[in-house]
């Protein structure tokens, strides 16, 4: 657990070994001006536990899975599809059922038993703006950019997006792209919980509020600390829990609180700080999300999904 407890205001990429490049023709489109032309993918027949490790140590928040004969995408394995797997959602049943609540057994299932498989992907021809427009209607935070035959030469996230736009964006302000109300929870919730919440409303993160709220403002809440889902990632892909397991039962892992996992040390941002800056933060940060505060009450949060739909206002 982290312990520094202070809130930084916000007022002014490590890549793992390569499976694929690029091997587009030269007609490719502009999305590829932007996209990661070397992408990490794995087999489908790679444990849960070895995705949710190779995702940690690259830092990334998902993984193609290809077939390794043609090198055609079969699916994507993303940090929601552990959370669920994590008692999040339907994927728990897994645990729950195939293994009676055996863990350290469930793990070491293959990655096919919980990936995503219909997969939104962009053509290597696309433009920067299909890229944008796909990503908003699909609700999607990546798009695997494939070839003529359905092989991936490319990947494109949000937060290439944001790092495009870092310093760029002078005019608009977070006041204006941030989602309020914001979803939160509380330092006793367990780590279940907090995978339900984030599978439910598909948040990557969820700010933390104390459970005592100040008397000058009772209607607001003060945050102490963000839970990602990576943090919840990590359970795995570090064996930061596993190591302390009791017994190979899953509830010595759902039943640990949030404080265990949680970042104290939260870097927020305010309403007025401009969209370039806030870029330019996030890029340096490496980070997908900020809360929103006004003298240490959380009012919002603005994430690389609010800044793509400010993004696209610009494109139209």
């Amino acid at each position: 657990m982290r312990k520094k407890e202070t809130i930084n205001i916000v007022k002014s990429m490590d890549r793992g070994p390569v499976e694929f490049e690029s091997h587009a023709s030269e007609h490719e489109g502009d999305v590829m001006s932007i996209a990661k032309k070397k992408v990490v993918t794995i087999p489908q027949s790679t444990t849960i536990k070895e995705a949710a490790e190779t995702m940690v140590k690259n830092k990334f928040r998902r993984l193609p899975i290809t077939d390794p004969g043609t090198g055609k995408i079969l699916g994507l394995v993303t940090s929601m599809d552990i959370l669920d797997f994590l008692g999040g959602g339907d994927k728990y049943k897994i645990v729950e059922q195939k293994y009676q609540g055996n863990f350290l057994g469930a793990i070491n299932e293959s990655v096919k038993e919980i990936m995503t498989r219909n997969v939104e992907i962009l053509g290597y021809k696309s433009s920067i703006n299909d890229a944008i427009t796909k990503m908003i209607d699909k609700g999607v935070g990546a798009l695997p950019v494939v070839d003529s035959d359905k092989k991936i030469v490319g990947i494109v996230s949000e937060r290439d997006f944001v790092t495009l736009l870092a310093g760029v964006l002078t005019d608009e302000v977070v006041e204006d792209f941030m989602t309020t109300p914001v979803i939160t929870t509380t330092p006793g919730t367990r780590i279940e919980g907090a995978s339900k919440i984030m599978v439910r409303n598909k948040l990557r993160r969820i700010p933390v509020v104390g459970e005592e709220r100040r008397t000058s403002h009772p209607e607001k809440d003060k945050i102490v600390g963000i839970v990602t889902a990576t943090d919840v990632l990590e359970l795995i892909g570090k064996n930061n829990l596993i190591n302390r397991m009791v017994s190979n039962s899953a509830e010595d892992i759902l039943n640990t609180t949030i404080t265990d996992i949680m970042h104290t040390d939260v870097i927020a941002t305010t309403e007025r700080t401009r969209l370039g800056d806030l870029c330019n933060a996030m890029g340096k940060e490496g980070i997908g999300g900020l809360p929103v505060v006004q003298r240490e009450e959380l009012i919002g949060i603005i994430t690389e999904s609010d800044i793509l739909k400010a993004l696209s206002m610009q494109w139209e």
